[in-house]
């Protein structure tokens, strides 16, 4: 809430509004990048299938860059993982396992445009709408908002699990919100959903995104008892004690 000029806070106030405006930006973040898999794509690296006719020492050399790669995304090491993709996008650039992995690493680096290059390649090589939410949010963070439409309308209709369309719904909700339009992420993230007695985490990722919204629109009460009940279910999920508390 902004203070008259006449009431100027104390320099310590300004910095604890700062910070809690940081800590709900990345909470924001944190879950919003949980559309992003933690874990790397699986690589049966016996059947890539590499265009044109590999010679064994080409293969090879896929072979241990990809393991490289995978090894250091697992360990949240994503710099270390894009050095060693690099040379891999260059030089086969249709191989699905390569783009795909490249784009969930670009994705959390927060390197957008490179993300939406990698998963845009991912999408037409597979047909497959599998990586479509963190694609949408890199989208979303460029503000591409046509293009975060239809990419949600694909996910709907290819539906291909509750939690990716979930995380879809989610990252489509906050891009509504993004426009201006909360209402309308509030209704699509409502939209014939309560949370289960035993949430598991895609369900609390989305009762967190709906409680930020109907905090963003006013609804206090309803924000208040949604970020309890995430609490309540995972005490450790993203910022939400604090976000409880902060409504009273």
């Amino acid at each position: 809430m902004p203070h008259e000029p006449s009431e100027a806070p104390e320099p310590s106030e300004v910095v604890w509004e700062i910070e809690t405006g940081e800590l709900e930006d990345e909470a924001r973040g944190a879950v919003a990048r949980g559309t992003s898999r933690k874990r790397p794509p699986k690589v049966n690296l016996s059947e890539l299938d590499l265009p044109g006719k590999p010679s064994k020492k080409d293969r090879q050399k896929v072979d241990l860059a990809l393991t490289e790669a995978a090894t250091a995304f697992s360990a949240g090491r994503y710099r270390d993982a894009r050095k060693a993709l690099r040379p891999l996008v260059d030089t086969w650039p249709d191989v699905v396992e390569v783009r795909e992995l490249a784009g969930l690493t670009a994705y959390r680096l927060e390197r957008w445009k490179d993300a939406i290059d990698h998963l845009e390649a991912f999408a037409r090589l597979t047909g497959s709408a599998e990586q479509h939410p963190p694609l949408a949010d890199s989208h979303r963070a460029v503000k591409h908002w046509k293009r975060v439409d239809e990419l949600w309308d694909e996910l709907r209709e290819e539906s291909p699990g509750a939690e990716l369309v979930t995380e879809g719904r989610i990252v489509t909700a906050g891009s509504l919100a993004d426009r201006g339009k909360v209402t309308e992420g509030i209704r699509l993230l409502q939209r014939g959903w309560s949370l289960p007695k035993k949430p598991k985490d895609h369900h609390l990722r989305r009762a967190y995104a709906l409680a930020d919204l109907y905090e963003r629109a006013g609804e206090l009460p309803q924000a208040r008892q949604l970020f309890e009940a995430v609490h309540l279910a995972d005490p450790d999920f993203a910022d939400s004690r604090r976000r409880m508390r902060s409504l009273g």
